[in-house]
């Protein structure tokens, strides 16, 4: 008898089987399904973050490549690259180091 009177006081749209599922079948696909509205939206999201990476490191690749031809061909290229990533230095020269405390910090960590 209670259930009767609840059910008479839906409005008629909502007492129609169909429009019934209808509704249940949208709330299972826009909230409850593995592949949901709201699943969807992260999924794009990280689609556009993937490709933002992508084109950060094609570009880092192509900067990396004319590097890499650069030291390549010039001799004078590839000395002053090995003095200065891996301080490199002839026999009859002192070299002298100087760090920023930020690079400091960051080299004692390395050597923990």
């Amino acid at each position: 008898m209670i259930r009767l009177k609840f059910i008479n006081k839906l409005p008629a749209i909502f007492r129609n089987k169909y429009i019934l599922t209808i509704l249940i079948f949208l709330i299972w696909l826009l909230l409850l399904d593995t592949n949901s509205l709201i699943s969807r939206y992260r999924e794009i999201r990280n689609l556009h973050q993937l490709r933002k990476d992508k084109e950060y490191f094609l570009n880092k690749i192509e900067i990396e490549k004319s590097k890499l031809k650069e030291l390549r061909t010039d001799n004078h290229n590839l000395e002053k690259f090995a003095r200065e990533q891996y301080r490199m230095k002839k026999a009859d020269e002192d070299l002298y180091i100087v760090l920023t405390p930020k690079e400091d910090r960051k080299i004692r960590r390395k050597n923990k």
